[in-house]
């Protein structure tokens, strides 16, 4: 399935960049955004659930919206792909990895150096300071308080409307473009500003690998591109890669 000259590439390669989106966590049972608005939550548009405006409105709804997402996330494991790109962080010299999803899957498969641009549902920040709390008490109240400030805690992602953290975003886009291969997987290359990553990359010199089972804005530009899903796929590229 491979090429010999992807695989060829990928040996070669000083520095490799895994960009994932929804599509790799889909394979855990992790719902995405949308799909996630269901039962009693289908009757909220995402402005009443995920955006700073509705959280001053109405703390509480968008705590519980997190509260059971967090559930869900819990819920899921790591899976192959997750686990083959913690691998290949410790076979290649330098590795990036960089995630639109929120779930901290791929902390739990064992990447180390997570660049998390949307944030991570298991945690929470104070929106008074703006500090992060990794554990807070569960209290009769919701949202619970900071327990610096006592001002509401909210979920450490980013909302619609807001900015995405600038030292990741950073961080980001000067790995993509100092890269030797990017590899696009499970997103659909379409969110702002993670999407134009691959092309900054491939703009740089870099070798852009696209790894998804669907088309998306990057297929014809890409490299190479591997159709299936990350589980089945980032593993033959780990094996390839360690083979004798």
């Amino acid at each position: 399935m491979l090429s010999p000259e992807l695989v060829q590439a990928l040996r070669a390669a000083r520095h490799i960049v895994a960009s994932t989106g929804a599509g790799i966590s889909a394979e855990s049972g992790v719902p995405t955004f949308r799909d996630a608005q269901t039962g009693l939550w289908s009757q909220f548009r995402p402005e009443e659930l995920a955006t700073p405006e509705a959280f001053q409105q109405n703390p509480k709804l968008v705590w519980d919206w997190y509260a059971w997402r967090r559930e869900l996330v819990g819920r899921a494991e790591p899976n192959p792909g997750h686990r083959a790109l913690a691998a290949l962080e410790g076979i290649v010299p330098r590795f990036t990895l960089i995630t639109q999803n929120v779930d901290s899957l791929h902390r739990r498969a064992g990447s180390r150096d997570v660049l998390e641009l949307h944030g991570n549902i298991l945690q929470a920040r104070c929106s008074s300071e703006g500090t992060l709390v990794a554990e807070w008490e569960d209290t009769a109240e919701t949202p619970p308080r900071c327990p610096s400030c006592n001002g509401l805690l909210r979920p450490n992602v980013v909302w619609f409307g807001e900015a995405l953290p600038a030292d990741a975003l950073a961080r980001a886009f000067m790995a993509s473009r100092t890269c030797d291969v990017f590899l696009s997987i499970g997103t659909s290359t379409a969110i702002a500003p993670a999407s134009s990553l691959p092309f900054e990359a491939q703009a740089a010199g870099a070798l852009v690998v696209e790894l998804n089972p669907d088309t998306t804005p990057l297929t014809r530009q890409a490299d190479h591109v591997l159709r299936g899903p990350a589980g089945e796929l980032l593993p033959l590229l780990v094996a390839a890669l360690t083979a004798g």
